[in-house]
Protein backbone atom coordinates (compact mmCIF):
# COMPACT_ATOMS: atom_id res chain seq x y z
CA UNK A 1 0.00 0.00 0.00
CA UNK A 2 2.94 2.58 0.64
CA UNK A 3 4.47 1.76 -2.15
CA UNK A 4 1.01 3.58 -4.41
CA UNK A 5 0.71 6.48 -2.33
CA UNK A 6 0.85 10.00 -3.24
CA UNK A 7 3.32 11.96 -1.55
CA UNK A 8 4.74 15.54 -1.35
CA UNK A 9 7.36 17.86 0.86
CA UNK A 10 6.41 19.83 4.18
CA UNK A 11 7.82 23.02 3.52
CA UNK A 12 6.34 24.30 6.94
CA UNK A 13 5.27 23.22 10.49
CA UNK A 14 1.46 24.34 9.99
CA UNK A 15 0.02 20.92 9.37
CA UNK A 16 -2.93 21.48 11.38
CA UNK A 17 -3.93 24.07 9.05
CA UNK A 18 -2.98 22.21 5.57
CA UNK A 19 -5.21 19.32 7.43
CA UNK A 20 -8.21 22.13 7.54
CA UNK A 21 -7.71 23.20 4.28
CA UNK A 22 -8.05 19.41 3.13
CA UNK A 23 -11.28 18.74 4.83
CA UNK A 24 -12.87 22.36 3.49
CA UNK A 25 -11.77 20.82 0.43
CA UNK A 26 -14.22 18.08 0.79
CA UNK A 27 -11.28 15.46 1.22
CA UNK A 28 -11.82 12.76 4.68
CA UNK A 29 -8.52 13.35 5.99
CA UNK A 30 -6.46 11.57 9.54
CA UNK A 31 -3.96 12.66 11.94
CA UNK A 32 -0.98 10.43 12.64
CA UNK A 33 0.24 11.95 15.89
CA UNK A 34 3.61 11.11 17.68
CA UNK A 35 2.72 10.61 21.53
CA UNK A 36 6.27 8.48 22.88
CA UNK A 37 8.96 7.72 21.95
CA UNK A 38 11.93 5.07 23.36
CA UNK A 39 15.50 4.46 22.04
CA UNK A 40 16.34 5.52 18.67
CA UNK A 41 13.11 6.10 16.87
CA UNK A 42 13.78 9.06 14.57
CA UNK A 43 10.61 11.84 15.65
CA UNK A 44 10.51 13.33 18.71
CA UNK A 45 6.90 13.17 20.37
CA UNK A 46 4.09 16.04 18.58
CA UNK A 47 5.17 15.30 15.60
CA UNK A 48 2.23 15.25 12.76
CA UNK A 49 1.65 13.44 9.48
CA UNK A 50 -1.54 14.03 8.17
CA UNK A 51 -3.04 11.91 5.91
CA UNK A 52 -5.57 12.64 2.91
CA UNK A 53 -8.20 9.67 1.65
CA UNK A 54 -6.55 9.91 -1.80
CA UNK A 55 -3.52 8.90 0.15
CA UNK A 56 -1.72 12.60 -0.12
CA UNK A 57 0.16 13.04 3.05
CA UNK A 58 2.47 15.58 4.33
CA UNK A 59 4.65 15.39 7.20
CA UNK A 60 6.29 11.99 9.44
CA UNK A 61 6.32 10.17 12.39
CA UNK A 62 9.10 8.10 11.99
CA UNK A 63 11.43 8.94 8.91
CA UNK A 64 9.47 6.39 7.00
CA UNK A 65 9.58 3.38 8.69
CA UNK A 66 6.77 2.99 10.13
CA UNK A 67 4.42 5.32 7.97
CA UNK A 68 2.81 2.64 5.19
CA UNK A 69 1.22 0.75 8.61
CA UNK A 70 -0.22 4.60 9.79
CA UNK A 71 -1.65 5.21 6.43
CA UNK A 72 -3.30 2.21 6.52
CA UNK A 73 -4.85 2.90 10.02
CA UNK A 74 -5.51 6.44 8.26
CA UNK A 75 -7.90 4.89 5.67
CA UNK A 76 -10.03 3.17 8.45
CA UNK A 77 -9.95 5.80 10.73
CA UNK A 78 -11.34 7.77 7.74
CA UNK A 79 -13.88 5.13 6.90
CA UNK A 80 -15.26 4.79 10.70
CA UNK A 81 -14.70 7.92 12.08
CA UNK A 82 -12.76 6.36 15.41
CA UNK A 83 -9.15 6.81 15.87
CA UNK A 84 -6.57 3.94 17.38
CA UNK A 85 -2.83 4.04 19.11
CA UNK A 86 -0.32 1.95 17.21
CA UNK A 87 2.38 0.89 19.21
CA UNK A 88 5.83 -0.61 17.53
CA UNK A 89 8.81 -1.43 18.52
CA UNK A 90 11.50 -4.44 18.47
CA UNK A 91 9.56 -6.40 20.94
CA UNK A 92 6.92 -6.57 18.38
CA UNK A 93 6.37 -8.85 15.24
CA UNK A 94 5.73 -6.20 12.96
CA UNK A 95 8.82 -4.27 14.11
CA UNK A 96 11.20 -5.48 11.46
CA UNK A 97 8.10 -5.19 9.12
CA UNK A 98 7.91 -1.37 10.00
CA UNK A 99 11.68 -0.93 9.93
CA UNK A 100 11.99 -0.13 13.81
CA UNK A 101 14.61 -3.33 13.82
CA UNK A 102 17.62 -0.99 15.24
CA UNK A 103 16.09 -0.58 18.52
CA UNK A 104 13.70 2.24 18.78
CA UNK A 105 10.01 2.13 19.72
CA UNK A 106 7.09 4.45 18.62
CA UNK A 107 3.87 5.21 19.92
CA UNK A 108 0.87 6.84 17.51
CA UNK A 109 -2.08 8.09 17.59
CA UNK A 110 -3.99 8.04 14.59
CA UNK A 111 -7.21 10.70 14.75
CA UNK A 112 -9.90 11.15 11.82
CA UNK A 113 -11.33 14.75 11.54
CA UNK A 114 -14.47 13.58 12.86
CA UNK A 115 -16.61 13.79 15.76
CA UNK A 116 -15.05 10.52 16.73
CA UNK A 117 -11.87 12.58 16.78
CA UNK A 118 -11.06 16.53 16.25
CA UNK A 119 -14.54 17.62 14.93
CA UNK A 120 -14.34 20.54 11.40
CA UNK A 121 -15.32 23.02 13.80
CA UNK A 122 -12.18 22.73 16.49
CA UNK A 123 -10.08 21.95 13.71
CA UNK A 124 -11.09 25.28 12.03
CA UNK A 125 -10.47 27.16 15.27
CA UNK A 126 -7.18 25.78 15.32
CA UNK A 127 -6.00 26.54 12.14
CA UNK A 128 -7.31 29.99 12.86
CA UNK A 129 -4.93 30.43 15.70
CA UNK A 130 -2.03 29.19 13.90
CA UNK A 131 -2.60 31.31 10.93
CA UNK A 132 -2.81 34.49 13.40
CA UNK A 133 0.52 32.93 15.31
CA UNK A 134 -0.91 31.58 18.46
CA UNK A 135 0.18 28.68 19.92
CA UNK A 136 -2.53 25.80 20.45
CA UNK A 137 -2.96 23.07 22.67
CA UNK A 138 -5.13 19.74 21.66
CA UNK A 139 -6.13 17.24 24.14
CA UNK A 140 -6.81 13.90 23.30
CA UNK A 141 -7.74 10.01 24.66
CA UNK A 142 -4.59 8.53 24.19
CA UNK A 143 -6.16 5.29 23.09
CA UNK A 144 -9.13 6.85 20.90
CA UNK A 145 -8.20 9.76 19.86
CA UNK A 146 -11.55 11.11 21.45
CA UNK A 147 -11.13 15.01 22.07
CA UNK A 148 -11.19 15.82 25.67
CA UNK A 149 -11.83 19.56 26.62
CA UNK A 150 -9.30 21.03 28.66
CA UNK A 151 -9.64 23.86 31.49
CA UNK A 152 -7.76 27.28 29.73
CA UNK A 153 -4.04 27.73 30.07
CA UNK A 154 -4.35 23.97 31.76
CA UNK A 155 -2.11 21.11 30.19
CA UNK A 156 1.83 20.43 30.22
CA UNK A 157 4.30 22.93 27.90
CA UNK A 158 5.28 20.02 25.51
CA UNK A 159 3.47 17.32 23.62
CA UNK A 160 3.54 14.06 25.47
CA UNK A 161 0.96 11.73 27.74
CA UNK A 162 0.34 12.25 30.61
CA UNK A 163 0.65 8.88 32.46
CA UNK A 164 -1.68 9.87 35.22
CA UNK A 165 -4.74 10.60 33.14
CA UNK A 166 -4.23 8.95 30.28
CA UNK A 167 -4.50 11.73 28.06
CA UNK A 168 -2.52 12.91 24.82
CA UNK A 169 -1.55 16.67 24.96
CA UNK A 170 -0.67 17.95 21.54
CA UNK A 171 1.30 21.63 21.74
CA UNK A 172 1.71 23.46 18.34
CA UNK A 173 3.74 26.76 18.46
CA UNK A 174 3.43 29.42 15.99
CA UNK A 175 6.05 28.21 12.65
CA UNK A 176 8.82 29.45 13.00
CA UNK A 177 9.70 32.55 10.45
CA UNK A 178 13.01 34.14 9.02
CA UNK A 179 12.30 37.76 7.82
CA UNK A 180 15.11 38.57 4.96
CA UNK A 181 15.53 42.41 4.20
CA UNK A 182 16.48 42.54 0.38
CA UNK A 183 14.98 40.69 -2.78
CA UNK A 184 19.03 39.80 -3.66
CA UNK A 185 21.03 37.52 -5.53
CA UNK A 186 21.89 35.63 -2.14
CA UNK A 187 17.85 35.99 -0.99
CA UNK A 188 17.17 33.65 -4.23
CA UNK A 189 19.04 30.61 -2.63
CA UNK A 190 18.57 31.23 1.78
CA UNK A 191 14.38 31.81 0.58
CA UNK A 192 13.77 28.38 -0.86
CA UNK A 193 16.58 26.76 1.75
CA UNK A 194 14.64 28.15 4.88
CA UNK A 195 11.92 27.12 3.44
CA UNK A 196 12.58 23.55 2.97
CA UNK A 197 14.27 23.56 6.55
CA UNK A 198 10.52 24.11 7.97
CA UNK A 199 10.18 27.54 8.22
CA UNK A 200 7.84 30.34 7.03
CA UNK A 201 10.01 32.88 4.90
CA UNK A 202 9.02 36.70 4.55
CA UNK A 203 11.02 38.85 2.00
CA UNK A 204 10.37 42.74 2.17
CA UNK A 205 11.94 45.12 -0.14
CA UNK A 206 11.04 48.43 -0.94
CA UNK A 207 12.15 48.30 -4.49
CA UNK A 208 9.61 46.71 -6.56
CA UNK A 209 11.89 44.95 -8.71
CA UNK A 210 13.46 42.97 -6.19
CA UNK A 211 10.09 41.56 -4.83
CA UNK A 212 8.72 40.17 -8.27
CA UNK A 213 6.80 37.27 -8.02
CA UNK A 214 8.80 35.61 -10.79
CA UNK A 215 11.74 35.71 -8.81
CA UNK A 216 10.48 34.01 -5.51
CA UNK A 217 8.25 31.59 -6.50
CA UNK A 218 6.14 30.47 -3.21
CA UNK A 219 7.84 32.84 -0.96
CA UNK A 220 5.54 35.48 0.75
CA UNK A 221 7.21 39.53 -0.49
CA UNK A 222 6.49 42.81 0.82
CA UNK A 223 7.35 45.74 -1.63
CA UNK A 224 7.98 48.51 1.29
CA UNK A 225 10.12 49.69 3.88
CA UNK A 226 11.09 47.26 6.34
CA UNK A 227 10.34 49.01 9.53
CA UNK A 228 6.62 49.82 8.41
CA UNK A 229 6.14 46.24 7.08
CA UNK A 230 7.53 45.15 10.46
CA UNK A 231 5.56 47.11 12.07
CA UNK A 232 1.89 45.59 10.12
CA UNK A 233 3.84 42.18 10.85
CA UNK A 234 5.18 42.37 14.07
CA UNK A 235 8.43 39.87 14.85
CA UNK A 236 8.19 37.45 17.58
CA UNK A 237 10.57 35.08 19.31
CA UNK A 238 10.09 32.58 16.52
CA UNK A 239 11.38 35.23 14.19
CA UNK A 240 14.80 35.00 12.55
CA UNK A 241 15.71 38.67 10.75
CA UNK A 242 18.37 39.35 8.23
CA UNK A 243 19.65 42.05 6.14
CA UNK A 244 21.02 41.36 2.72
CA UNK A 245 20.81 44.80 0.65
CA UNK A 246 24.56 46.29 1.90
CA UNK A 247 22.00 49.94 1.71
CA UNK A 248 22.17 51.68 5.04
CA UNK A 249 18.63 53.32 4.15
CA UNK A 250 17.33 49.85 3.45
CA UNK A 251 18.72 47.81 6.25
CA UNK A 252 19.31 49.95 9.17
CA UNK A 253 15.31 50.77 9.32
CA UNK A 254 14.58 46.96 9.45
CA UNK A 255 17.96 46.56 12.01
CA UNK A 256 15.98 49.42 14.22
CA UNK A 257 12.19 47.72 14.46
CA UNK A 258 13.96 43.88 14.59
CA UNK A 259 16.56 45.16 17.58
CA UNK A 260 12.79 46.48 19.24
CA UNK A 261 11.74 43.43 18.73
CA UNK A 262 12.03 39.70 20.52
CA UNK A 263 13.59 38.18 17.38
CA UNK A 264 15.78 35.57 18.30
CA UNK A 265 18.10 36.27 16.27
CA UNK A 266 19.25 39.25 14.01
CA UNK A 267 21.99 39.45 11.14
CA UNK A 268 23.52 41.90 8.81
CA UNK A 269 25.75 40.64 5.55
CA UNK A 270 28.55 42.79 5.18
CA UNK A 271 32.23 42.90 5.96
CA UNK A 272 34.02 43.44 9.50
CA UNK A 273 34.67 47.20 8.98
CA UNK A 274 30.85 47.18 7.24
CA UNK A 275 29.52 46.24 10.45
CA UNK A 276 31.43 48.35 12.87
CA UNK A 277 30.39 51.67 10.60
CA UNK A 278 26.48 49.95 11.16
CA UNK A 279 27.10 49.67 15.18
CA UNK A 280 28.26 53.64 15.05
CA UNK A 281 25.13 54.33 13.12
CA UNK A 282 23.03 52.47 15.40
CA UNK A 283 24.32 53.19 18.45
CA UNK A 284 23.95 57.09 17.62
CA UNK A 285 20.55 56.48 17.25
CA UNK A 286 19.84 55.40 21.12
CA UNK A 287 21.01 51.61 20.94
CA UNK A 288 22.66 50.16 24.05
CA UNK A 289 25.88 48.04 23.85
CA UNK A 290 23.49 45.27 25.17
CA UNK A 291 21.08 45.63 22.33
CA UNK A 292 23.85 45.92 19.68
CA UNK A 293 25.59 42.35 21.13
CA UNK A 294 22.72 40.60 19.64
CA UNK A 295 23.18 41.72 16.35
CA UNK A 296 25.31 38.80 14.07
CA UNK A 297 28.03 40.51 11.74
CA UNK A 298 28.92 39.58 9.43
CA UNK A 299 26.15 37.18 9.13
CA UNK A 300 26.65 33.49 8.62
CA UNK A 301 28.83 31.06 10.39
CA UNK A 302 32.57 31.02 8.76
CA UNK A 303 32.43 28.35 6.20
CA UNK A 304 34.48 29.96 3.75
CA UNK A 305 31.30 30.49 1.73
CA UNK A 306 32.48 32.42 -1.74
CA UNK A 307 28.91 31.80 -3.75
CA UNK A 308 25.37 33.44 -3.03
CA UNK A 309 24.44 29.66 -2.78
CA UNK A 310 26.96 29.09 0.20
CA UNK A 311 26.34 32.02 1.90
CA UNK A 312 22.95 31.11 1.90
CA UNK A 313 24.09 27.61 3.93
CA UNK A 314 26.08 30.00 5.99
CA UNK A 315 23.53 32.11 7.19
CA UNK A 316 20.78 29.07 7.63
CA UNK A 317 22.77 26.87 9.71
CA UNK A 318 23.83 30.13 11.70
CA UNK A 319 19.90 30.50 12.15
CA UNK A 320 19.57 27.07 13.05
CA UNK A 321 22.77 27.35 15.40
CA UNK A 322 21.07 30.40 16.89
CA UNK A 323 17.70 28.58 17.95
CA UNK A 324 19.27 25.01 18.97
CA UNK A 325 22.76 25.96 20.21
CA UNK A 326 22.84 29.92 21.01
CA UNK A 327 25.74 29.27 22.97
CA UNK A 328 27.59 28.67 20.34
CA UNK A 329 27.32 32.02 18.50
CA UNK A 330 29.60 34.84 18.90
CA UNK A 331 28.08 38.49 18.79
CA UNK A 332 28.69 40.80 16.56
CA UNK A 333 29.13 44.11 19.09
Amino acid sequence: MADDMIKTSVTNDALLIKAAEWHAAGHGVALGLVMQTWGSSPRPAGSVMIIRDDQLIEGSVSGGCVEGAVIEAAGEAIASGQGQRLDFGVADATAWEVGLSCGGKIAVLVVPIAAGGIDAGRLGNLATKLRAREPVMLCLDAATGAWLDVGEGMGPDASGIDPETGRFYLIQKPPRRVVIIGGVHITQFLAPMARLAGYDVMVIDPRSAFTAAARFPDIATHTGWPDEVMQNIPPDANTAIVTLTHDPKIDDPGLEAALSSKAFYIACLGSRRTHAARLERLAAKGFEHAQLARLQGPAGLDIGAKTPAEIAVSILAQIIAAERKPETLVTGA
